[in-house]
């Protein structure tokens, strides 16, 4: 039976080897540092991480699934090291722990049998904490719960500790002095003559002055004040003020038609659906919709959505590396407001097995579509009026740790890609509503949607898709 620390405490460890885990909503990176007496390391080669794996007497086990584990053998820590501390470090250094739950460290031996239980709570704007620390004390080894935020970041967490970050990405160089600007001169040996515009107003050219309507066919010559003598060229923000006042230089061109009035100031217009065209997918937008019939009019009855996605590589303190974001393409199905089925990758064929997911993708690596879901439209049952595809991220992180996020519309018959839309930037949700087909009198129709919610795996999505069910 496992033992609950709080805060500060400390336990006995009786064994030879322990494994440090966490659990946590967040991905997230543990790592160790090997520390002496005076809470330093000897050298690099004491800290554990993700791209430093082992280290004297301590190993990062990589876990699929989640978080990896430390494996700490203790009779191979090295006489000089007092305590190893594990660190708990959120992926997204712009998150905290405050947005999830409270991590949970562990300590179990070698068998799997848990020893100790920390629940770290109190973390509020904190990215980094100390978790707890495996030390000795009179020859004899412990455990103790920590739970030290670390409000400095990263890399002075493990600065602090003796670390050296000499593969930190180098700050940007300071930006080259400006010097305050200088009235434009000819060269030092001639004697700068002070340009117009630093004149006294009454010297000022006549462009200030109230205009005279010009003599046709003038207008279409260059002004007068832009004749003869080359002005001194002004820089940007002193441009005279010609080009914004007096009123005339407001109303259209002699020769050409008034504008036509600003779009901001017309009703916004719907978005137009557009039509299936052989060799042409259509590019979608947000909202935009399409009849799911080819050119000629005839229905589509196999379809295939997939739905893709690339993890963006990261560039840490100690190398770059790509997190394996694992989302999950999911088919709910729906009969007016109510779910009756969902296909996903607990569930790979719809009950009706008119909907079929084709297989779990686990970090978004490679090419092309990451998940298909195949949807024969004419086995749809015919009290299923809509079907929803969503992509929902399975450990947590969010979109904001992914791009080139897509969805597209194939038809199966001829193999043939017929509509796709692309999702724009990042956003701090952990799934995504891609598009959804429905029926309007009797026909099915396809909307990019594009819309973030909170939810892991379809069954946190579906209670929030309600509102998406209406036309």
């Amino acid at each position: 039976m496992s033992v609950s620390l709080a805060k500060g405490q400390n336990g006995p460890l009786d064994v030879s080897d322990v494994v440090v885990s966490v659990q946590l909503a967040a991905a997230a990176d543990l790592s160790a540092l090997l520390v002496t007496s005076n809470g330093k390391v000897r050298s690099d080669a004491d800290f554990v991480f993700f791209n430093q794996p082992t280290g004297p007497g301590v190993q990062l086990v990589p876990n699929p699934g989640g978080i990896a584990s430390l494996r700490v053998s203790l009779a191979g820590v090295p006489a000089d090291i007092e305590q190893v501390r594990a660190v708990i470090t959120l992926d997204d250094a712009s998150s905290n722990f405050g947005r999830t739950a409270a991590p949970t460290a562990r300590v179990s031996d070698a068998a799997g049998n848990v020893l100790y239980e920390y629940v770290i709570d109190g973390l509020t704007a904190e990215s980094i904490v100390i978790a707890l620390e495996v030390y000795r004390r009179q020859g004899a080894w412990k455990v103790r719960a920590v739970g030290q935020g670390y409000a400095g970041g990263f890399a002075a967490l493990v600065t602090d500790h003796g670390v050296s970050v000499d593969d930190a990405p180098a700050p940007p160089p300071p930006p080259a002095p400006v010097a305050a600007p200088a009235p434009i001169t000819p060269p030092s040996s001639v004697a700068p003559t002070p340009p117009a515009y630093n004149q006294p107003p009454q010297q000022q050219p006549s462009y200030n002055a109230p205009p005279v309507p010009p003599a046709p066919p003038a207008y279409n010559q260059p002004p007068a004040y832009n004749q003869g003598p080359t002005p001194p060229a002004y820089p940007p923000a002193q441009q005279p003020a010609y080009n914004q006042q007096p009123a005339y230089n407001q109303q259209p061109p002699y020769n050409q038609a008034p504008p036509a009035p600003p779009v901001q100031n017309q009703p916004p217009a719907q978005q137009p659906e557009v039509s299936l065209v052989k060799g042409r997918p259509v590019s979608l937008t947000k909202g935009q919709k399409v009849t799911l019939r080819k050119e000629g009019g005839v229905a589509l009855t196999m379809i295939q959505m997939g739905l893709g996605w690339d993890p963006i590589k990261k560039s840490g303190l100690f190398g770059s590396r790509t997190a394996d974001v694992d989302l999950d393409a999911s088919a709910l199905l729906y009969a007016d407001g109510n779910l009756v089925d969902v296909c996903y990758y607990g569930q790979l064929t719809s009950k009706d097995g008119s909907v079929r997911h084709m297989g779990d993708n686990l970090t978004g690596d490679g090419d092309g579509d990451d998940e298909v879901m195949l949807v024969d439209l004419q086995r749809v049952p015919a009290h299923v009026t809509t079907v929803i595809f969503t992509v929902t991220s399975y450990r947590g992180h969010t979109f904001e740790q992914v791009s080139n996020a897509f969805c597209r519309l194939v038809d199966s018959t001829t193999n043939s890609e017929l509509a796709r839309y692309t999702l724009q930037g990042g956003m701090a949700f952990t799934g995504m509503v891609m598009a959804k087909v429905y029926r309007v009198n009797g026909e099915w129709k396809l909307q990019a949607i594009g819309e973030g919610i909170q939810a892991k795996h379809a069954g946190e999505a579906a209670p929030q898709l309600g509102r998406f069910l209406t036309a």
